[in-house]
This record gives C-alpha cells, sequence and structure tokens, in this order.
C-alpha cells in the first residue's frame, strides 16, 4: 500500500493529523520541555506522550514554551491498565489532562491491552464518552494485536489509531491490514528500529546515498509511503528537521519492496499477550 505526499491524514470521524510525529519516549521532564518546544518551532504539529513516560508536565511546559497556538497542535497520550473501566478513563483523562496543563487531548489511547485483567474493551467504551462529550478529538488504542481488535469490533467499537511497534525489521503485514480493512490508522512506536542496526542495512545507506538524504529520512518515508504515521525520538533539534523533511522526495515502488525484504523475526519483541502496564 502506498500514498500520496501529502503531510496529513484524516481520521475515521473526519480529524485531519499530521502525517509525523515527535515521540518523546525515554526523555524525562526538562528533556521533553525542550525537545517539544524546539520540534515545534520547528514545524511539527504531532507531539506523542503517555502517562508511564513521566513526561506529560514537560510535554506541556515544551507546548506553551514553543508559542504555537493550541488548536495547531495535535497532542497524544495514553494511560495505564489501572485505569481500565469506563469511569476509570474519565479519571485518567482528568489527571493527563492537568498534568499537561490543557483544556483538551486530541488523541487519548489505551496503551496496553492487558487481557489479563481483560477490560479493554471497557476502556474504549469510556474513550467513546469521552470523544461524545467533546474532551477529545480522537480514540485509539496501543500495541493491540488482531484478536484485542476483534473484540472491539465484536462490542461495534471502531477505534481511529492503533499504535504499534513497526518499522522494516516488523513489518506486521497482517496486523497492519486489519487496520487498514477498518479504516484504523497505523501509527508507528520506534519506526526506525532499536539500537541503530537497521540504519546500517545496505539498502538503506544505498538509498540515502542516492537520494542525498540521511538512513532515517529514508526509512521514515517509507513508514508514510505505505500510509502509516511514524513517531521517531529525538532531542536534537537537527535530527528534529531532517526526520521532518520527507515529503519532497518519493521512493519507488520496487526501493519500498527491497527495504520490506529486510523483515526478520524476532523473539525480544514485546507481546502485548504478556506485556504491559
Amino acid at each position: 500500500m502506498t500514498t500520496d505526499t501529502a503531510n496529513s491524514i484524516t481520521l475515521l470521524n473526519g480529524v485531519t493529523m499530521p502525517h509525523i510525529g515527535l515521540g518523546t519516549w525515554p526523555l524525562d521532564d526538562a528533556g521533553s520541555a525542550s525537545a517539544v518546544q524546539s520540534a515545534l518551532k520547528l514545524g511539527y504539529r504531532l507531539i506523542d506522550t503517555a502517562e508511564n513516560y513521566g513526561n506529560e508536565t514537560g510535554v506541556g511546559e515544551g507546548i506553551r514554551k514553543s508559542g504555537i497556538a493550541r488548536e495547531e497542535i495535535f497532542v497524544t497520550t495514553k494511560f495505564n491498565r489501572k485505569w481500565h473501566s469506563v469511569e476509570g478513563v474519565q479519571q485518567a483523562w482528568e489527571a493527563s489532562r492537568t498534568r499537561l496543563g490543557l483544556d483538551y487531548i486530541d488523541l487519548l489511547l489505551v496503551h496496553w491491552p492487558n487481557p489479563d485483567q481483560d477490560r479493554y474493551v471497557d476502556a474504549v467504551e469510556g474513550l467513546v464518552r469521552l470523544l461524545d462529550a467533546g474532551k477529545v478529538r480522537a480514540i485509539g488504542v496501543s500495541n493491540f494485536k488482531q484478536a484485542h481488535l476483534q473484540k472491539l469490533f465484536d462490542a461495534g467499537l471502531v477505534p481511529h489509531v492503533n499504535q504499534i511497534q513497526l518499522d522494516p525489521y516488523h513489518l506486521r503485514d497482517d496486523l497492519a491490514a486489519v487496520n487498514a480493512q477498518h479504516g484504523i490508522v497505523t501509527e508507528t512506536w520506534s519506526p526506525i528500529g532499536r539500537g541503530g542496526s537497521l540504519l546500517a542495512e545496505r539498502v538503506i545507506v544505498d538509498l540515502a546515498q542516492r537520494y542525498e538524504r540521511t538512513p532515517a529520512q529514508i526509512v521514515l518515508r517509507w513508514h508514510t509511503q505505505r500510509g502509516y504515521v511514524p513517531l521517531p525520538k529525538s532531542a536534537d533539534p537537527k535530527r528534529q528537521a531532517e526526520n521532518l523533511a520527507l515529503f519532497d522526495f518519493r521512493l519507488k515502488d520496487e526501493e519500498l519492496a527491497a527495504i520490506s525484504a529486510l523483515q526478520r523475526p524476532d523473539p525480544d519483541m514485546l507481546d502485548a499477550d504478556k506485556f504491559g502496564h
């Protein structure tokens, strides 16, 4: 699947979301305040945080210090398993909103399904109530596998976004296809891999030289041309600017396929049936 060069993407409910954002894990409050302020001044408009990152206060500070109008910024955060009930989600929203210092949250996500407690359907029902009340602009889930999504579908619930670990080493085509089938946007965390080995792959390096881009730009363009919304983390303004500069070049279909051919088994990948918070 490919998409055009537009730098925004439209969710199921008609809300527009930027096509790339800034990830903030594992930055602390001070680091996230600086990184968010820098990123927004450079042109980022999507910022991703979470209760579990412990940096929502810093993210809010960075937003205020940037001088960018609130309505221009798309703020995403996520809540933990403690709040997996209809009423609990209201409390999670209030706590995150207060830490961020915002009147509303653009996108609120269930961070992990935590199927051992089996309350994520209730959590999404709570998100729907927030949406109906105008307290969030969009709702979603994170790290949900196909079976978790199916339980939502069976309950008549369709999230707008599913944020998952995905990169050329971890294609997850089956899950991405389910998302696409239901109109759910696939958002990707750790989009350029974890540890840096992906960026040293010969095919990535060769394409970077061909297009006079960084290896990270090549991988991030792979994400956006496949219709995904990547969330690269960087606190360095130079790298932030590079990561944002994706929409003035386009990879060929055969180049996308060569990058996708890097997929490999990963026994250490976090399993949402066993891991969560």
